[in-house]
């Protein structure tokens, strides 16, 4: 788009007082952004409030700033990926969207910007999940990338990020073996402008997803993490996907939100169960409770969805449960989290050789340290 063009749908997107669906309407009957501000006060008032019309005749005060800035990220091309702009109607704006009640005005994007979202389940989960949950949700997220699918989360800490990571593993190994297919091995819907990276932990992260999938952010370019933001854009996760799957939630949880939305556009709800003894497990079990898919690999997750995998792929072996060469102790633990004492109840080792066991499983990567005293055996033990 030109300059004049981009700057009409900037200062659309950021006049106060004028949301995602008044802006829609002021565009159903006026055509383009551009014609909207070529209206009078009177003519405006036949579609949006006189509060808000009033809001339209006047010029935002970083709308210049915000046009120099936006039309820099625009022309600055890295050479593994594009940057973009999508309007409402644009022909690369995600269908999938236009399904909520308040669908972005824009949406900033950075990654592989001519390939698609295919099919794609949404995975989100606790910000600090157990061990356990992590890694879950990494084997999960491998598991349905390489059956073909796209999964979308929030780029937050903990098990978001741990789905991205799985994810574009489990794409690029299905990418070796179809390098025709153009869909995105995840898609990263986050809170701030995408001119930054917010976890700064994610920087990596960002980049591996922009070189093989795509960031998605609604906000203007600077927008700083505010934390009411993180909400707001999880309507985006749930619409994007077939269905959310909820790796593990605490039962005050912004996963329980994007569930709620999700059920709300009438997509699947999927929950995967986990220890009564961790509070990251009970706003699962709670949506499990009223309805949702209790699931226990990613096989159960595609028939929910009605999708066959694309490939044979393994969705994940259990083996390690029953192998003759696994560590004594972890038959002791089982897979939730249990306490020092209890364990050397059931086990009957003393202190000291106990603690020297947990430590070197521990460096091992086969238990995890949990709060309180706690420890998990981890799945792949």
């Amino acid at each position: 788009m030109d300059k004049d063009e981009l700057r009409a749908w900037l200062r659309l997107s950021m006049t106060d007082g004028v949301g995602n669906d008044a802006a829609r309407r002021l565009l159903a009957c006026f055509g383009s952004p551009q014609a909207v501000f070529e209206q009078t006060e009177a003519a405006l008032c036949q579609v949006v409030t006189p509060k808000q019309a009033q809001a339209l005749l006047s010029v935002p005060n970083e709308l210049a700033v915000q046009c120099v800035r936006t039309q820099q990220w625009l022309m600055h091309q890295p050479d593994t990926h594009g940057h973009a702009l999508w309007t409402l109607g644009n022909a690369h704006y995600p269908s999938e969207l236009l399904q909520l009640a308040d669908p972005p005005l824009l949406i900033y994007v950075a990654g592989q910007t001519q390939a698609g979202l295919g099919n794609a389940v949404a995975i989100v989960g606790s910000r600090n999940p157990t061990p356990q949950g992590a890694q879950t949700a990494e084997q999960f997220g491998e598991a349905l990338g390489a059956a073909g699918l796209c999964v979308v989360s929030g780029l937050a800490l903990g098990v978001d990020g741990a789905a991205h990571k799985g994810a574009l593993r489990g794409g690029k190994a299905r990418e070796g073996a179809s390098p025709s297919e153009r869909h995105w091995h995840t898609v990263a819907v986050v809170g701030t402008g995408l001119d930054r990276v917010y976890p700064r932990q994610h920087q990596a992260l960002a980049h591996d997803i922009a070189l093989h999938g795509l960031l998605i952010s609604e906000y203007l370019l600077g927008t700083a993490p505010l934390a009411h933001n993180f909400p707001k854009r999880n309507r985006l996760i749930a619409a994007l996907g077939l269905g959310t799957l909820v790796v593990e939630a605490a039962l005050k949880s912004g996963s329980l939100i994007t569930a709620k939305l999700a059920l709300d556009l009438g997509r699947d709800v999927l929950a995967i169960p986990g220890s009564i003894h961790a509070t990251q497990s009970h706003g699962c079990h709670a949506l499990i409770r009223q309805g949702a898919k209790l699931v226990e690999n990613a096989q159960d997750v595609l028939e929910e969805l009605q999708l066959a995998p694309q490939q044979q792929a393994p969705l994940f072996d259990d083996t390690h449960s029953s192998s003759a060469n696994e560590h004594p102790l972890l038959s002791h633990m089982g897979f939730g989290p249990v306490g020092l004492d209890a364990l050397q109840a059931r086990c009957g080792l003393d202190t000291a050789s106990l603690q020297a066991q947990l430590l070197t499983l521990e460096l091992d990567g086969a238990v995890g340290r949990l709060p309180g005293g706690l420890f998990q055996r981890l799945a792949t033990a």
